[in-house]
């Protein structure tokens, strides 16, 4: 569905890295007294329709009957054809399908019709970054973050670490993902990546902070198990090296993690 993460542990990939599948946002009227919030007595009959119908495709979609959601947000847009939030829950249902063009088609008219919806331009860069074009990227997940009052800052400072660390810029991932868990501690994907780029740039003890908490946890995996080993064995800690190993072996008897382990390959 979407490159890997470095980080098979997570059973969906997609929630960590998309955001807000349908969440509506609130818009301004102008009446007698000025402008205000639009609420639910300004709401057209089309408007409640299509967003009845979005919320119904948002609950199939969360239960993967991606092509039932499709069909939903299909009624929800002959009801109400400017509804946005239908058009990104259209680009997430087509992103999962693997029709990446239909993917991006859908969000870049989410944005056309509401250029302020920081989580379509989430999502719409983190597909960008699938096809390695870093540069629009970028510039999406910085319009995502320049919102104040966007829910997700964590989730797309995550995603733009990844993304950066994957077009070389190694400096500026660290950067992003370590922002990411100052706002978001408990998101294993971001520890793990930031865990390897620390590795990667010699910074062993910050490494090993990130890997011991993700190990002495359930969010543990082969991949950190293996990550935490190598760090583990570069400190000269070789009692937390030979735990780490017996874990490894117990838990995932199969894994290439633990082939690599019992060969001695630390660095591969």
């Amino acid at each position: 569905m979407l490159a890997c993460l470095c980080w098979r542990g997570v059973a969906v990939v997609l929630l960590w890295l998309v955001t807000g599948c349908a969440a509506p946002t609130q818009g301004t009227h102008t009446g007698g007294s000025g402008q205000d919030l639009t609420t639910d007595s300004d709401e057209s009959e089309a408007r409640k329709r299509a967003r009845l119908r979005v919320e119904l495709a948002s609950g199939y979609f969360e239960q993967g009957q991606t092509t039932v959601a499709l069909d939903e947000i299909k009624q929800a847009l002959n009801a109400d054809p400017s509804y946005a939030p239908a058009f990104n829950l259209r680009g997430l249902a087509y992103l999962r399908l693997s029709e990446f063009r239909l993917a991006e088609d859908s969000f870049r008219t989410a944005l056309k019709i509401n250029p302020r919806d920081a989580g379509v331009a989430h999502n719409l860069g983190w597909m960008l970054c699938q096809q390695s074009k870093y540069t629009e990227a970028m510039g999406l997940f910085a319009q995502a973050l320049a919102n104040p009052i966007y829910p997700g800052q964590a989730k797309t400072l995550m995603a733009q670490g990844i993304c950066q660390a994957r077009a070389g810029q190694v400096l500026e991932a660290e950067s992003s993902l370590s922002r990411s868990f100052e706002l978001d501690a408990a998101n294993p994907v971001t520890a793990f990546n930031l865990a390897k780029l620390l590795t990667q740039r010699g910074d062993l003890p910050k490494a090993q902070f990130h890997l011991r908490r993700l190990n002495n946890s359930e969010q543990a995996n082969a991949e950190t198990l293996w990550l935490g080993i190598k760090v583990e064995r570069r400190l000269g800690n070789t009692v937390a090296e030979r735990q780490l190993g017996d874990q490894l072996k117990r838990r995932y008897p199969q894994s290439k993690e633990l082939g690599l382990y019992e060969r001695g390959a630390f660095d591969e």
